[in-house]
């Protein structure tokens, strides 16, 4: 973007003037711009007396100048560091203006605050105010309510820690957080400063549900308002030792027994969705959020295809929402797949036999639906992102359940040491530990280890709970474990599968469940009438 005065942003490198490596925006004008020190410079010289901002496209945007906020304590190289101006609005109003940056540090907003306290905002002010200056994956970050509270923190700290605040005060403040969420649970740590209020109160506990319980912490009961009453009336020492002690958010959820009658009478008390094999359906009681499932079977049985079948029914028959992630293809294999149940023909390899209409429409009853999101993951396997990635999935897009396709890719790209036990322990505590903490359901597949004998698991072998990979933790964290059994080499009935539970926490019920068939001429798996010798329903 750009404007006739300043031109288009290019780069960024850095400044001479304050040594900051990466602050220092240059524009096609031949201008630059420090958002670490407020410099303006150009590429023959710095002019240190230009204070306004570069302004944005939007011509509505105010110039102003830095100056301190004397009743504030809030010196002019903290207004400088963040952004924040002395102006006048197009009235000739005397005004304090917050200045607002996209993620390539380029000015597109500004908020407005008038003498009776009253704001008004121009341009986009999404962003926390001052998040432009921080990298993510820091230590710690302390969130305030509003602009001066964060410049009074950060004036304390000297600016040499991460301090924002809310663009539209506690009323905004799970909207906000929300929205740049990614940017926040990156760090170790989270600090919430909300006015000692009631409407802050709140605020604090619709936010806290956004975060794991021990990354976020709280500052309140200091006998103060807020960080600005705080460091006018005590100073800054005061403020610093607030800052150190920060309490962690606990919810005292201890409840009495004899208090839960009222609950426990209610006639739904475990919501279940289907499963859409009847067999399995019944001996699992459906399937429940908060739940972590897991299916298993040798290479090349049809797993994936399978839980496919699963996910589909999930969104299109019950009108859940899913987060897919398939690490074995690409996003389009993965939306191709879902049409191609849809259409009861294999997209892949039958695409240009199928109309234009006929496909739109398929796109339109599933992809189109808004309830499935699926994880681009351009080879990136790395564990930590991808557990981000999924609780991201959860509190802003609010899937009700994930689905991991598989999990040894995973475990292969972890620092374990070539440990591929204690990788596969790590990866499902995190696991059951999101599960747990956003009950949400999650839906994982795991490979088996090659039973001993000539027998293997793609040659109709039956499969055991022993014989999941790694120490055990698969089969002791999992709710549920289902395994698929096929037997490839089969001269006869090469396509048939069997579906047995082998761990069934909620309801007990384990051994074989359905008899499936896989159907080329439609790529799906579908249900056979035909049961196993000895096996009743």
């Amino acid at each position: 973007m750009s404007d006739d005065n300043n031109g288009v942003y290019l780069y960024k490198t850095g400044c001479e003037q304050c040594g900051s490596s990466d602050a220092n925006a240059i524009y096609s004008n031949g201008t630059s711009y420090c958002f670490s020190c407020g410099t303006w410079g150009n590429l023959e010289g710095t002019n240190k007396n230009h204070t306004s901002p570069r302004t944005f496209s939007d011509a509505n945007l105010l110039q102003g100048e830095y100056k301190a906020l004397i009743k504030r304590q809030i010196s002019e190289e903290t207004c400088r560091k963040y952004g924040y101006m002395v102006a006048k609005d197009k009235n000739g109003v005397q005004v304090q203006v917050a200045n607002f940056y996209n993620s390539e540090r380029e000015l597109v907003g500004q908020k407005v605050r008038y003498p009776d306290k009253k704001f008004s905002s121009i341009g986009e002010v999404k962003t926390l105010f001052g998040q432009h200056l921080f990298r993510d994956k820091g230590r710690k970050i302390i969130i305030t309510e509003g602009e001066i509270d964060a410049l009074s923190v950060a004036e304390v700290f000297n600016c040499k820690y991460p301090v924002v605040s809310l663009p539209n005060g506690a009323n905004s403040a799970y909207k906000s957080i929300k929205h740049n969420l990614e940017f926040l649970i990156s760090f170790d740590e989270v600090v919430l400063w909300f006015d000692d209020d009631e409407a802050g109160h709140k605020a604090v506990e619709q936010v806290a549900e956004l975060f794991k319980p021990s990354q976020l912490k709280t500052i309140q009961a200091t006998g103060y308002k807020d960080a600005n009453e705080l460091l006018v009336s005590k100073g800054k020492p005061a403020v610093l030792q607030a800052s150190y002690e920060a309490r962690e958010i606990r919810i005292d959820g201890i409840v009495n027994g004899n208090e839960l009658w009222e609950l426990v009478s209610e006639e739904d008390t475990f919501t279940s969705y289907k499963y859409p094999f009847e067999k399995l359906n019944y001996k699992l009681r459906g399937i429940r959020k908060g739940e972590l499932v897991t299916f298993t079977a040798g290479s090349g049985v049809g797993k994936s295809t399978l839980v496919k079948e699963i996910t589909y029914n999930l969104m299109f028959t019950q009108g859940l929402s899913v987060g897919y992630i398939a690490l074995e293809e690409n996003i389009k294999r993965s939306a191709l797949g879902f049409m191609s149940i849809y259409l009861n023909k294999p997209l892949f390899f039958d695409y240009n036999t199928i109309s234009k209409e006929d496909r739109k429409e398929a796109f339109d009853k599933t992809l189109g639906t808004g309830r499935v999101f699926l994880y681009d993951h351009f080879g990136s396997l790395d564990e930590d992102n991808l557990i981000k990635k999924m609780r991201l999935l959860i509190t802003q897009h609010g899937v009700d359940f994930i689905v991991l396709d598989h999990i040894s890719i995973v475990v292969s790209g972890m620092d374990a040491g070539g440990d591929e036990r204690k990788a596969i322990d790590v990866l499902m505590t995190k696991l059951r530990s999101l599960a747990e903490e956003t009950q949400a359901g999650i839906i994982i597949i795991s490979h088996l280890r090659r039973p001993q004998g000539d027998k293997g698991h793609e040659d109709g072998a039956k499969i055991s709970l022993s014989q999941l990979r790694g120490s055990g933790a698969i089969a002791q964290l999992s709710d549920a474990v289902i395994g698929v059994e096929r037997d490839l080499q089969a001269d006869v009935g090469g396509n048939n599968i069997s579906l047995r539970v082998l761990k069934n926490r909620f309801a007990g019920d384990v051994g074989l469940a359905d008899t499936l068939v896989y159907n080329k001429e439609t790529g799906r798996i579908e249900e056979v009438t035909d049961v196993f010798e000895g096996d009743e329903f």
